[in-house]
């Protein structure tokens, strides 16, 4: 394993700093990417996470000079992610697609807004950047419900392209899912610990001709929804416990109005409401009392 590094660009205060580009068969791009990347941060760590690649993609990588860890087979675009963090030496970790759409230019920027007390800066992709219409409808209501249950403004859930301190960001390593909706998991869970989190605007290029995305749009879009439920429940339990209680409520008391003027009694099915939301409720309370101490314990540890 090669010695820590560190590096002396801009935003890094001299603190170590490792890339990790996350690949699977790119190789018509990954050798430029990791040139550029070693040009304009000589001293950082060039960590490439090689998810099965069957088009020679670590070969060319360690050929430019990055490191290399490779999976046996692929495992999907979170796991790469968790395997480069775990091995990485820096203190800060840069995330970026290995297909070229993100400018290695844009990194001093996210740099930037660490330095200026972010513990995660995410490179957020302005409408042109999206490559469908219907994939910019559905990062905005993305954006917007993950906004809604952060109490945070949330520019692109979903972007790759990040700077993030390392040690806040490995404490969640096990919440990551081994697919594409990693960026979703960590994004929520930033917010909810308490690490404050800002967005870069950047452009993303388009794909070039015949290369094609490893996100299947339906299949993980309805995982992304899932994700965001899932965190959710771990960090702000309430905010998806408290409406259904609420709607529980309201119905029990329309029922029973609706029961007592036309039947003049209190039925069964009224009691069973009033009951589901008050075990609704007090799920959440527990739950949310579960989190609060769940994050004390953490912060005791650290």
């Amino acid at each position: 394993m090669n010695p820590p590094t560190n590096d002396a660009a801009p935003g890094t205060r001299g603190v170590s700093l490792s890339i990790i580009l996350p690949a699977r068969n790119e190789g018509p791009t990954i050798g430029r990417l990791v040139a550029k990347l070693r040009q304009l941060y000589p001293h950082a760590e060039l960590l490439v996470v090689d998810d099965g690649s069957t088009d020679g993609t670590p070969d060319i990588a360690r050929q430019r000079g990055a490191r290399v860890i490779t999976h046996p087979y692929t495992l999907g675009n979170g796991a790469a992610v968790k395997s480069g963090a775990r091995a990485a030496e820096g203190k800060i970790l840069v995330f970026m697609d290995a297909d070229g759409q993100h400018d290695p230019a844009d990194i001093a920027r996210l740099l930037a807004r660490l330095e200026a007390g972010f513990h995660m800066a995410v490179g957020a992709r302005g409408k042109d950047s999206q490559a469908t219409p219907g994939r910019r409808i559905a990062n905005g209501f993305y954006n917007w419900f993950a906004g809604l249950i952060t109490g945070h403004p949330v520019r692109d859930l979903t972007s790759g392209f990040r700077a993030v301190l390392a040690e806040p960001f490995r404490r969640f390593l096990y919440l990551l899912p081994n697919g594409f909706s990693y960026p979703t998991t960590i994004t929520m869970a930033f917010f909810r610990s308490g690490n404050p989190v800002d967005y870069v605007p950047i452009t993303a290029a388009r794909r070039g001709a015949g290369r094609r995305s490893h996100i299947q749009p339906v299949k993980d879009g309805v995982r992304f929804l899932l994700i965001i439920f899932k965190v959710t429940t771990l960090y702000s339990p309430l905010k998806l416990f408290f409406p259904v209680s609420a709607v529980l409520f309201l119905t029990a008391v329309g029922y029973y109005i609706h029961t007592f003027v036309v039947y003049h009694r209190f039925t069964n099915m009224g009691t069973v409401l009033f009951t589901a939301a008050i075990v609704v409720l007090m799920m959440g309370l527990v739950s949310e009392q579960i989190t609060a101490l769940s994050y004390r314990e953490g912060d005791r540890a650290r």
